[in-house]
């Protein structure tokens, strides 16, 4: 049974004119989320209030923010992760391509095929780099020998580390440094074949190559996918996001174009934490 408790809300979404006219402005193709009037709790902490957020198709969108502001709270309601905590309280709609996710008739395993997630530190399962890439694919119900070879290279080439474990491919994962790691379990989730790749912060823990490579891959991997990215690394933001939301106290405070956002905000509060004033 779920921790979480949804709660129906009946209210229109009500955005700033500042966000609104910015959500017109980035809006050129499809919206792959929209989040409605989302509110959450942790016990009593409210701890993400009245959010309403559009996430475009084949965009990067970062979320910016100082620790502690619901960045990554945010992220894991996106696919339902959250749930995982106990006592969690929820109301307002998330909408994932027209339809609300909070929904009880609405499957997390379905979500979860669909919406794949990287974490803040490389993750890999204990075994060997093949098998790590052929999980999911086994999972659901794949077994044919030929058919997980060609899944599991066709993910290790999109996650743009074929070439470096190509001949290691039945060592075990743990054997791969850092960033390879990330790197694999990038490849890790594109072998379920997603629509929206969800990253908490996934370089923070690497080397500047490490990073690079990973925000290349990113760059490379928004053609065929919505990614939403949680970094604290402001350059980072700029560097790879079309769209970008900066969070405060579980509020969002400005949303918008990144170019705009990082060179012209609206709001001072923005402008004071991308000038590192705060946070």
């Amino acid at each position: 049974m779920s921790a979480v408790t949804v709660t129906d809300n009946r209210n229109k979404t009500v955005y700033s004119d500042e966000l609104r006219r910015n959500i017109v402005e980035i809006e050129s193709g499809k919206r792959v989320y929209e989040t409605k009037s989302l509110n959450l709790w942790y016990g009593k902490d409210h701890a993400l209030k009245n959010i309403n957020l559009p996430i475009q198709e084949n965009e990067v969108t970062a979320i910016i923010g100082p620790s502690g502001c619901g960045k990554s709270t945010y992220l894991k309601t996106l696919n339902r992760m959250v749930e995982l905590v106990s006592g969690v309280r929820v109301s307002g709609e998330i909408l994932y391509k027209g339809r609300n996710i909070l929904d009880k008739n609405y499957k997390v395993e379905e979500l979860r095929t669909r919406v794949g997630m990287v974490f803040q530190k490389p993750n890999p399962f204990p075994k060997s780099i093949f098998e790590n890439v052929a999980y999911g694919p086994k999972i659901h119900g794949i077994r044919n020998k030929k058919l997980l070879h060609e899944i599991v290279e066709n993910s290790l080439r999109g996650a743009a580390i074929w070439d470096e474990v190509k001949d290691r491919l039945h060592e075990n994962a743990y054997g791969l440094s850092g960033g390879q790691q990330q790197r694999l379990c990038i490849a890790r989730c594109l072998a379920i074949e997603p629509d929206v790749i969800l990253m908490d912060e996934p370089t923070s823990a690497l080397d500047p190559v490490s990073t690079l490579k990973v925000e290349e891959l990113v760059q490379n991997l928004k053609k065929d996918y919505s990614i939403v990215i949680v970094t604290h690394n402001m350059q980072q933001a700029a560097r790879i996001s079309s769209s970008t939301a900066f969070f405060l106290h579980g509020e969002v405070i400005e949303y918008g174009n990144t170019d705009h956002i990082f060179s012209t905000p609206d709001d001072k509060r923005t402008e004071d934490y991308i000038s590192g004033r705060f946070g």
